[in-house]
């Protein structure tokens, strides 16, 4: 694989699949956005913008979209279907793949039914295509990428030098772009870290004032460790961008949709009106069911996925769950 691709799908024209599509347009890649939708196909390629997920935002003209599935025959897909979708999504698609397929994968969480990181998924369902996988994460809101605001991510692969190459191609001169070997451990922060930013915003909902959220983001930062290292993660890759990065980010950030949904449960309202009114996906809400069945298959302490599993799915108070976990037995840190 060249380092100068000729050819890039990106595959998913959500909030963050424009916003890499667009980013590597700017660089002069050949970017097609594929999606479902005609419309927003068609407003993309004649106004330049995504009016569905990133209204009034200005896109390279260079940035072409479409809903031909040809088009994931690319030399590079970059693979921002939701987590949750991905499986089906693949098998109804495999087709289109070219045998060795250089695949990327954006989104962040893990499958519910399987427990199964998106690598897991992508080895499954396209086995006897023996697609290359790297996966990019990082402490990136879309809106801002898309801006031009510096940001900084983080890119792994199995294979050191594929990861170099595609470091040079994601990377620009607001979008520095660090690699890694480590993909258990990136994709696991990616997760991991949607179900504290949901915790996050639950403190802030219940104004529980700025201790409560450092106290929580540094002990979900051992959480988060303690469950990716039981899944053969390296500890020091949760220090680094997709761990402590992407935590902070999201647990302070009002533009993550996971500490949204948390401030509005904190603040009373239900679920299902959340979920029904913010027009894209929470992958938090799902990880949290599979990070919590994770931490009792693997018999690791997990106390604050717990306490959000409680508020999500057992109907639990978010002031009642507050109390547990403040009354828990004391320990050496």
């Amino acid at each position: 694989m060249k380092t100068t691709v000729q050819r890039i799908c990106v595959a998913g024209g959500g909030s963050w699949g424009t916003a890499l599509a667009h980013l590597l347009a700017v660089k002069g890649h050949s970017v097609t956005l594929w999606l479902r939708d005609a419309a927003v196909a068609q407003a993309i390629n004649q106004r330049h913008e995504n009016p569905r997920y990133l209204p009034g935002r200005a896109l390279s003209p260079r940035l072409t979209a479409g809903t031909d599935p040809e088009a994931l025959g690319a030399d590079l897909v970059v693979l921002a279907v939701p987590t949750q979708q991905l499986r089906a999504w693949l098998t109804e698609r495999a087709g289109f793949f070219r045998p060795g397929a250089v695949l990327v994968n954006a989104a962040k969480g893990l499958e519910t039914e399987t427990l199964s990181a998106c690598s897991e998924i992508v080895a499954t369902v396209l086995a006897r295509l023996e697609p290359r996988y790297a996966v990019l994460s990082g402490p990136s809101f879309a809106a801002e990428v898309l801006a031009g605001l510096p940001t900084a991510v983080v890119l792994a692969s199995h294979h050191r030098a594929l990861g170099r190459r595609l470091r040079e191609i994601f990377a620009g001169p607001a979008f520095r772009c660090y690699s890694s070997t480590d993909v258990t451990g990136v994709e696991m922060g990616g997760a991991l870290k949607n179900v504290m930013a949901i915790a996050a915003g639950i403190c802030d909902g219940l104004g529980l004032g700025h201790n409560s959220r450092a106290a929580l983001i540094t002990r979900g930062l051992a959480e988060m460790c303690r469950l990716g290292v039981a899944r053969g993660a390296r500890a020091r890759t949760f220090m680094g961008l997709s761990g402590l990065g992407d935590l902070t980010l999201t647990c302070t950030g009002d533009l993550s949709r996971n500490r949204q949904v948390g401030l509005r449960l904190g603040r009373g309202e239900a679920l299902e009106a959340i979920t029904a009114s913010l027009g894209m996906v929470a992958e938090g809400v799902k990880t949290t069911a599979a990070v919590y069945a994770l931490a009792r298959r693997t018999g690791v302490d997990a106390p604050l996925t717990a306490a959000v599993h409680a508020i999500l799915y057992e109907g639990q108070r978010p002031a009642a769950v507050l109390r547990n976990l403040m009354d828990r037995d004391l320990r050496d840190e």
